[in-house]
């Protein structure tokens, strides 16, 4: 006879359907890729659309202002255009003869040099000529001087030199007195703030050089007994503290997901941590998944675990519940 306040057993979890399955794991296995490909190609198209296109449109502009050869029909004497071949009283100004070269007269009435012309007439292969001058010379530049494998080698050097410049910049006194300076700016501002501290936590995390050099990776009880936390290593602790326990301490960094670089700074007794077979770049993965990946290793030892596959004398990996001595830091 059951119990009156017997707790019902939880319904039996029900098998995925086969197909929901295939196709999950084949999602699983497509999206990385495709979300990596999607990214770079996102940032790509950023980089051209604000950066490489603007630039190019300003180069453009310097070339036809000061790198066109344009010239008014004013600008040669009448010696310079040939006799009409049906009226030789006549001068014929579709075309010009300079000090060293020939001109070509444009459907605006400019001219401009015959080899320009000729380049440009030959890239429309038998379509209508551009209706200017200075479209001409457009086409011509983007030809000639504007190949994209020109612009982006010339502007991706250009780009990492200011960035060099600009980086040695803010770290000599000046430099970082006007970026302390725009910060102060930017943290006064309600709404902005809040996006740039994210965005820079980011930022510092992918392209600053941490001033932390983590020795190892360690378990330790924290918040409290029971509840094991992914720590760094950092070095040993103060003194006082260490004499205070009677024993060796430590200092380690109890990171804070996703963002492994803030968190909190304690100090444990070397004998209640316990050192993980992690490296630090699979502890950083372990933090910033929020615990989803698993170093390969950890996730065998589990597996095996759980399947009963472990031998009689295997050592189980498993985390002790009483404090065992670490490792020196």
């Amino acid at each position: 006879m059951s119990h009156p306040h017997a707790t019902p057993a939880p319904p039996k979890k029900r098998p995925m359907d086969p197909f929901r399955r295939a196709v999950l794991r084949g999602f699983g296995i497509l999206l990385p890729p495709l979300l990596t490909i999607v990214i770079f190609l996102w940032v790509g198209a950023t980089v051209n659309k604000y950066i490489l296109t603007p630039l190019e449109d300003a180069t453009r502009w310097v070339l036809l202002e000061y790198g066109s050869d344009i010239r008014t029909a004013g600008s040669f004497p009448e010696s310079a255009f040939p006799r009409d071949s049906e009226d030789p009283t006549k001068f014929d100004r579709s075309t010009a003869s300079g000090v060293d070269k020939n001109y070509r007269r444009t459907a605006d009435g400019k001219y401009v040099p015959d080899n320009v012309y000729a380049h440009v007439e030959e890239l429309r292969d038998g379509r209508a000529m551009p209706p200017s001058a200075r479209e001409v010379y457009a086409l011509y530049h983007d030809s000639k001087t504007l190949r994209p494998e020109y612009v982006i080698t010339f502007f991706g050097a250009l780009f990492i030199l200011v960035v060099y410049l600009l980086g040695k910049f803010l770290a000599a006194g000046i430099g970082r007195f006007f970026w302390i300076q725009f910060e102060t700016l930017i943290h006064r501002l309600p709404v902005v703030r809040n996006v740039y501290s994210s965005v820079k936590q980011v930022t510092d995390f992918l392209f600053t050089d941490p001033d932390l050099e983590f020795t190892r990776v360690v378990a330790v009880e924290y918040p409290r007994k029971g509840i094991w936390t992914v720590a760094f290593v950092t070095g040993d602790s103060m003194l006082d503290i260490e004499s205070a326990a009677n024993e060796p301490v430590m200092s380690v960094l109890i990171p804070t997901s996703p963002m492994p670089f803030t968190g909190f700074t304690i100090t444990v007794k070397k004998s209640e941590t316990v050192d993980l077979n992690l490296s630090i770049d699979q502890a950083f993965q372990f933090v910033i998944s929020c615990g989803v990946v698993v170093s390969p290793q950890q996730v065998t030892a589990a597996a095996k675990r759980l399947n009963g596959a472990a031998g009689p004398g295997a050592a189980q990996p498993t985390l002790p519940s009483t404090p065992r001595q670490g490792g020196n830091s």
